[in-house]
């Protein structure tokens, strides 16, 4: 090679250098561009009015962090001695040192930021399985906004931080065997077994997609051709063997060892080409599958093992057994039934999870783009705990959204392959730049102007004035006062002792049950019995020995109360809340 050949290769290597240097700026520019639209996106669904949740999430929190211990018995409603399992423990004392040094507007900054990492570890997750960064940055601002009514002061935000890593460290995991990923499985699962242990068992649902391609991937046939060839070699050496010792063959004919010899020979011959044929066939699926793509990938059996460690991070936790019976007394008992975002999901009453749906079919029938086996499992199963609980079409929106985006960056890959290259290099130019920015900007004023100004209470949804009447006119500490569901943190937060609050758990007999006792008391379905006309109200009344109540004006039970002035006595009213004093019969 002369001089002249080889400054020329030196000159097509810099110009390819520098070619790969400009790509990998522009591809680090957008990256910016879109982690910086995403937060501000992210961080305009941030609510400023606090749920009811908060409310006892704060309480809780300065219990425990004022006692330093979690016994395990609750100390805010008036009903005695009843045992409560602190299933956010962890996030209750957060949300209240949170509170501590900035108040509400602390929560909701947290509430802010908290959003804005679940949007940027959502965009790394879709461009890590999807490798499009433009549709990745799309389809999460499209997600983030399908979750908006989940972005809230409550234990599940930070859980789904959380199981979004854990898609993204699984990823990295299986493609590079570290064990530094293996550790941040581990760590993930003691962290949701303490902050939220109800979700806890949803953490090793997302292995199992992995796993279940890992199983099906097992070249079955071929075991099955396996098997049967060595029964024939075994059989042979069998034969032979007797035909070399005469003697031990015994009365059976050598000429019919013989026969049989040749006829196994010849099965087993044909096995071997049946198992080649089946091999051929099956590798040809794998290579040119019709819609589902399986892959193989042997970093899975070390997963699985990571998963029977973490199995044993339930035991980190304060709460003993909780983290392993929680979502299972959870499930037999009644409360789900009766709380709204439990209920099954109607798809009609939810139109953007049926425009999603919709998207999801129409793309695989329609177009020719395949989907992953894993990714298939994922869908499927999360699908179908959306049908079945209406809360876990956030679950299907937070992972989901990262196979939609695969789907669809294949879909641009086979009938534009540089579209979205192209797309990506007119928003980092500087135009670009400006004009998207610009569009985040709109929204965000959309979305803020309708919450300008909302207040962190919700004075028509909580007895702000309500309560202070009862701090200042009754003993807390004496009455037993009966309230509804929705505003009893509330009332929990002010410290009144409540009949009951959002603590569903806590009144159910599957959680409550003392000790000596033969069964939990069902408070949680006198109070829905009650609040529904279902069972007269004065019989729960005499049976909690009920001496005041609190009710919203527009209740079905004030409607019947106020028609009793005799036997209750209103000593409190606004627009919204009513109180009365039941008199002693």
């Amino acid at each position: 090679m002369n001089t002249v050949e080889k400054d020329k290769i030196k000159g097509l290597k810099k110009v390819k250098e520098k070619r790969e240097e400009s790509e990998k700026v522009k591809n680090i520019k957008f990256t910016i561009l879109a982690v910086v639209c995403i937060i501000l996106f992210s961080a305009a669904l941030a609510p400023v009015t606090l749920q009811n949740d908060t409310y006892y999430t704060i309480k809780i929190g300065e219990h425990i962090f004022q006692t330093k211990t979690v016994d395990m018995q609750d100390p805010f409603s008036w009903h005695e001695g009843l045992p409560y399992t602190y299933p956010h423990w962890a996030y209750d004392v957060m949300i209240y040192l949170i509170y501590s040094l900035g108040g509400f507007t602390g929560i909701f900054i947290s509430t802010i930021v908290f959003s804005a990492i679940l949007g940027v570890v959502m965009y790394f997750t879709n461009v890590k399985i999807s490798n499009n960064k433009l549709v990745s940055f799309v389809l999460t601002l499209g997600a983030m906004f399908l979750l908006k009514d989940y972005i809230a002061a409550r234990a599940q935000l930070v859980t789904f931080i959380l199981l979004e890593l854990t898609i993204l460290i699984i990823e990295y995991f299986l493609e590079t065997k570290k064990k530094r990923y293996a550790f941040g499985l581990i760590l993930i699962s003691t962290l949701i077994a303490n902050l939220h242990c109800a979700v806890w068992p949803f953490f090793f649902v997302l292995f199992l997609p992995y796993i279940g391609e890992y199983i099906l991937n097992f070249n079955y046939i071929k075991g099955y051709y396996k098997i049967k060839q060595e029964i024939y070699r075994n059989r042979l050496n069998k034969y032979e063997k007797l035909i070399d010792n005469e003697g031990k063959a015994g009365k059976t004919s050598i000429d019919k060892l013989r026969n049989k010899i040749e006829k196994l020979k010849i099965k087993l011959q044909e096995t071997l080409e049946q198992e080649k044929t089946a091999e051929a066939k099956r590798e040809k699926r794998i290579a040119e599958p019709y819609k589902i793509r399986m892959k193989k990938i042997t970093a899975v059996k070390w997963l699985i093992l990571i998963m029977l460690i973490c199995v044993l991070t339930g035991l980190l936790t304060p709460l003993g057994d909780t983290p392993y019976t929680y979502l299972v007394k959870t499930m037999q008992g009644n409360t789900t039934k009766s709380i709204s975002e439990h209920l099954p999901l109607t798809l009609i009453n939810n139109i953007p999870i049926l425009i999603v749906l919709t998207v999801l079919v129409a793309i695989l029938i329609f177009t020719d783009v395949k989907i992953r086996l894993k990714d298939l499992f994922m869908l499927s199963g999360l699908a179908l705990l959306m049908f079945m609980t209406r809360r876990q079409a956030s679950m299907f929106v937070l992972f989901g959204s990262a196979i939609v985006a695969k789907m669809i960056a294949d879909l641009f890959e086979k009938y534009d392959k540089n579209g979205t290259k192209e797309f990506q290099k007119i928003m980092i130019s500087g135009l670009g730049t400006v004009a998207t920015v610009l569009v985040i900007a709109l929204f965000m004023i959309i979305e803020i102007k309708g919450k300008i100004n909302d207040k962190y209470v919700d004075e028509k949804s909580y007895p702000v004035a309500a309560s202070k009447f009862i701090k200042e006119n009754l003993n807390v500490n004496e009455i037993r006062l009966f309230n509804e569901y929705n505003y009893g943190s509330y009332l929990l937060y002010e410290e009144i002792p409540v009949f009951i609050d959002s603590r569903a758990d806590l009144y159910a007999p599957e959680f409550n049950k003392r000790e000596g006792e033969p069964e939990g008391t069902d408070i949680f379905s006198d109070y829905i019995n009650t609040s529904t006309i279902a069972k007269y109200y004065e019989k729960t009344f005499e049976q909690y020995d009920i001496t005041h109540i609190i009710l919203y004006k527009s209740s079905k039970l004030n409607m019947l109360i106020s028609k009793e002035p005799d036997n209750y006595k209103e000593i409190y009213s606004d627009d919204k809340f009513i109180i009365y004093e039941r008199e002693a019969n």
